[in-house]
């Protein structure tokens, strides 16, 4: 608006407009323009399309019928522009997304007599996330029987998904586990070979916001220093009477 509203002051100083303030013959780019303030008024009504009626362009300026034009296209994609960014930051919750926090390393133990790859996650907000799913992803390179050597191969880590486990409602924290049988990727990797080999674990939480319904996603990942073998959690939560 200062801008525009600069370039008309500009237009009528140079066509003389405003030496001729008081001439009623004289035919000015834009009537009741005698200064300024008025330039940056009238830059206000035409790009906000709002018109009083007072201060109007004449069929007398080019200058300022091309300057008109630029400035109703200008200021449309203005608006466009503003009214995405709105939208993409309120249709994003990224701040909702920073309160789904998981554990800083993932442990390989046994639970119920069977290997387990675990790892925790936890919701800090009183509200809840609606529908959350996770799953997990092995990121490892890999050379296939051909000899094609695949660099960022991606492998599913099943956390429940046959058995509705990956559904997590999720009031407190909880300990998603991948259990290590023949169908794993870590099946044949002793503890030895764990610790000097070179992956990373990606965990992808999804889920809806509980007051807005918009989908919000949070990630972490885990390489290979960061699981630790023959380790458990630590209980977070404890019974009580009453």
């Amino acid at each position: 608006w200062l801008f525009f509203g600069l370039i008309w002051w500009f237009i009528a100083y140079c066509r003389g407009d405003l030496d001729h303030l008081e001439d009623h013959a004289w035919t000015p780019c834009v009537n009741n323009l005698n200064g300024f303030v008025s330039a940056f008024l009238f830059s206000i009504e035409t790009e906000t399309t709002i018109g009083y009626g007072h201060r109007v362009i004449t069929d007398k300026c080019p200058e300022g019928i091309v300057l008109l034009l630029l400035q109703a296209i200008l200021g449309s994609m203005v608006n466009a522009f503003m009214v995405g960014c709105m939208f993409v930051k309120i249709s994003q919750p990224n701040k909702r997304a920073e309160t789904l926090v998981f554990s800083s390393h993932a442990v390989v133990s046994l639970r119920d007599d069977r290997l387990c790859l675990m790892f925790r996650v936890g919701d800090l907000r009183d509200s809840h996330i609606v529908e959350a799913s996770i799953r997990a992803k092995l990121i490892k390179s890999k050379q296939t029987q051909e000899g094609e050597f695949i660099p960022l191969d991606q492998t599913d880590l099943s956390v429940g998904f046959e058995t509705g486990d990956d559904r997590l409602f999720l009031v407190s924290p909880l300990i998603i586990s991948h259990e290590i049988d023949e169908r794993s990727p870590f099946w044949d990797v002793s503890r030895h070979q764990l610790e000097k080999d070179d992956f990373e674990i990606v965990v992808i939480l999804e889920g809806m916001v509980e007051a807005t319904g918009m989908t919000c996603q949070a990630r972490s990942s885990y390489l290979a220093d960061e699981v630790l073998w023959g380790h458990r959690f630590t209980p977070l939560l404890s019974l009580e009477e009453g």
